[in-house]
């Protein structure tokens, strides 16, 4: 099976940066498909950011200019750089992975992904 194990979380202030590493163990042949989420206490989780095996990315509105994703396929670590950070990304950030295909298109939806890690949380303030 797949393990994926989040790090790189923590507090920072406002406008602040800080970047979120996934690493991919165990069966990781075909999970070309990977992901970043959040999910604040008491409310749904989003999608934030996705990359896709060809390493083309979609964003959330909520983030675009501001985040990054990035894979390095060789290790299997899935990064997201955070800059410009306000208040409303303070939450639990979740890694995500899937190997079925996406046809192209990138969804930032739960159901795209079956693999998921533990998250890691950020707070800004």
């Amino acid at each position: 099976d797949v393990q994926l194990v989040e790090s790189g979380g923590g507090s920072v202030q406002p406008g602040g940066s800080l970047t979120l590493s996934c690493v991919m163990s165990g069966n990781t042949y075909n999970y070309d498909y990977m992901g970043w989420f959040r999910q604040v206490a008491g409310k749904r989780r989003e999608g934030v950011a996705a990359i896709g095996k060809g390493g083309q990315t979609n964003y959330d509105d909520s983030v675009k200019g501001r985040f990054t994703i990035s894979k390095d396929n060789s290790k299997h670590i899935l990064s997201l750089q955070m800059n410009s950070l306000k208040d409303e990304d303070t939450a639990m950030y979740y890694c995500a992975a899937d190997r079925r295909s996406k046809g192209g298109v990138l969804l930032l939806l739960q159901s795209e992904y079956d693999r998921w890690g533990q998250g890691t949380q950020v707070t800004v303030s």
